[in-house]
């Protein structure tokens, strides 16, 4: 003891200006944290995984902020920490089985409020949850050695659950509801297994900060153990978990498992076993950033930007794919370039897909040149004739301003209804075009067709390779 007077723990004991007194009660109301039957905090349990949920439906950063102010999940997770700290084996499974039946609760509660949803859109705010790396890990040990300080000096009440909650629990309650969504959808792996290590890595970190705060605090001392012990003992008597712990061999066992070197091992582990996904997701989002960038100087370098309609950048391992649509003419030599400078500043192979369509000035001429000749009083065509000469203007539309190269046309169909003539086309391709090209597409059938109520369904047709890996 004497030795310990003048360490590090009583140097950081006066600099943060803690007593005794205040480190029984915050060892008191962490223990306090770790109950199972207290109906406040499973009523902020459901309530914070609730108000998470559909803040991330909604794509609602304020609902979801909301959701992290009443997370209680700090509590258990505190009381982890303490009893890695100070060896304490009753609290630590005190704090483990909350801990489990609290994430169980939050995860299908949110999956059953999703499974109620008639729609389940995957928004940015629960896509943000699915891809942790190591920078992620970063956040939640400063989040948690914060809370630690917050909770050793804030010994009022609900200062385990409350205050810690205002900084950091962003990063529990909203991974664990992103889970519900993947779960509640239909058993989406990518966004379940995402979401979940994001969870595992704030939860090991925030548990590992808990216990290096604790610990240089010497809330392990034998005397504030003795003295804590003393007091709660009346209060956990009838526990059964502690009543099993008294008849077992389990409590002398921590005399061994319990050594501090043990436990910094067990908390290294977890935080070893996490690096190796969080340190692959810091690699895609590194190449996924220097490939935009190269991308985005290699469109500069190609078109001007008041030329570009649109420009999509898709990663697929090794592979990159640009594509880009503008209203002037790209050299090939000048996309060959782009493909170039694309494959150098990334190392990866790279396909570059330019597709030109009409401007404001070619739409203009195309209309004009498309347009019908003033019908003569003594030759009223027929219909024949005018869905004849209908059909050649959509079909030369169509060679004109479809983008054959990089979406196969499947066929089109011209017919006069009541309501006026309508055009269908069909196309293949694994996704949807994009609003603007399809805009582009039905203004160039109007004006080849000089009709502007005419209806344009553009309708997608899923490649047989794609179906037969849905079926």
């Amino acid at each position: 003891m004497p030795a310990d007077r003048h360490g590090p723990g009583i140097r950081l004991e006066k600099l943060l200006r803690i007593t005794a007194a205040d480190k029984r009660r915050v060892y008191a109301q962490i223990f306090d944290a770790a109950r199972l039957g207290d109906l406040n905090y499973w009523l902020e349990l459901v309530f914070s995984a609730g108000i998470a949920t559909f803040g991330l439906v909604l794509n609602s950063p304020a609902v979801v902020i909301g959701a992290m102010l009443i997370s209680p999940l700090m509590g258990p997770i505190m009381a982890a920490g303490l009893a890695f700290a100070a060896a304490d084996l009753y609290l630590g499974l005190r704090a483990l089985l909350n801990l489990a039946v609290s994430i169980a609760g939050a995860v299908a509660f949110s999956a059953f409020l999703v499974w109620l949803l008639p729609f389940h859109a995957v928004t940015a705010e629960i896509l943000n949850r699915t891809q942790p790396n190591l920078l992620d890990l970063g956040v939640a040990l400063f989040s948690g050695l914060a809370g630690s300080v917050v909770v050793v000096r804030s010994a009022g009440a609900g200062a385990v659950t409350a205050l810690p909650g205002v900084a950091i629990a962003v990063a529990l309650m909203p991974p664990l509801c992103t889970v519900g969504f993947g779960l509640g959808s239909g058993w989406q792996s990518d966004i379940i297994s995402g979401a979940s290590l994001l969870f595992l890595t704030n939860l090991a970190a925030i548990v590992v900060s808990a216990f290096v705060i604790f610990y240089a605090l010497r809330l392990h001392a034998p005397e504030l153990r003795a003295e804590v012990e003393q007091n709660i003992r009346e209060h956990v008597e009838g526990d059964p978990l502690y009543r099993l712990l008294r008849r077992t061999a389990l409590t002398s066992a921590v005399a061994a498992i319990g050594k501090l070197r043990w436990r910094a091992l067990m908390l290294a582990m977890s935080l070893l076993v996490l690096y190796v996904p969080l340190r692959n997701g810091l690699m895609q989002v590194r190449d996924e950033t220097l490939a935009r960038a190269a991308a985005r100087e290699a469109i500069r370098r190609m078109a001007s930007p008041e030329s570009v309609v649109s420009e999509q950048v898709r990663f697929s391992g090794s592979r990159i794919w640009v594509s880009l649509v503008v209203t002037e003419n790209v050299e090939a030599a000048r996309i060959e370039q782009a493909r170039a400078l694309i494959m150098k500043r990334t190392g990866k192979d790279a396909e570059v897909v330019v597709r030109k369509v009409a401007g404001e000035e070619e739409l203009a001429l195309l209309r004009e040149r498309l347009r019908a000749p003033a019908p003569q009083p003594v030759a009223r065509p027929d219909l024949g004739s005018v869905q004849g000469e209908w059909f050649q203007r959509l079909r030369r539309a169509l060679e004109e301003s479809w983008p054959a190269a990089i979406v196969p046309l499947i066929g089109y169909e011209l017919a006069f209804t009541e309501g006026g003539p309508r055009v269908r086309v069909v196309y293949e391709s694994a996704k949807p075009l994009d609003p603007v090209g399809e805009e582009l597409i039905r203004r160039a059938l109007r004006n080849a067709l000089d009709y502007r109520g005419l209806e344009v369904e553009l309708k997608q047709e899923m490649p047989l390779r794609a179906k037969g890996r849905e079926q």
